[in-house]
């Protein structure tokens, strides 16, 4: 399956933004779907994750309450809505996909996305 992440942007403290991941070449129900972020000088870290059918999600304590983590399986997408966004959510933002059951752990998924940026001005 190939993933195409996109919606970053440049948005102020505060604001919102809606990422969207586009699959292809797969069907997105055969897959357990997250976001991962990476930001200059940290590793890679596990944003949200959602089960095959939407029925499971899951969240890092850094974006609970503030982001939101869905699918539509008919229409191949996985989306993040990232309400009240901090400097600190400044990121590359990348979708990941897994065969397997929901995991939060970065090295079960087997397919990834470019990456979008996003980046929260204070």
């Amino acid at each position: 399956v190939q993933l195409q992440a996109s919606g970053g942007g440049l948005v102020q403290a505060g604001g919102s933004l809606r990422l969207s991941c586009a699959a292809s070449g797969g069907t997105l129900s055969d897959y357990a779907m997250a976001w991962f972020r990476h930001s200059p000088g940290k590793e890679r870290e596990f944003v949200g994750a959602i089960s095959h059918y939407g029925g499971t999600t899951t969240y890092a304590n850094s974006v609970k309450g503030r982001f939101t983590i869905s699918r539509d399986n008919a229409k191949n997408t996985v989306f993040l809505q990232m309400n009240s966004l901090k400097p600190e959510d400044t990121a590359v933002y990348y979708c990941a996909a897994n065969r397997g059951t929901i995991t939060t752990v970065l090295v079960e998924y087997d397919y990834w996305g470019q990456g979008t940026l996003v980046t929260v001005s204070s």
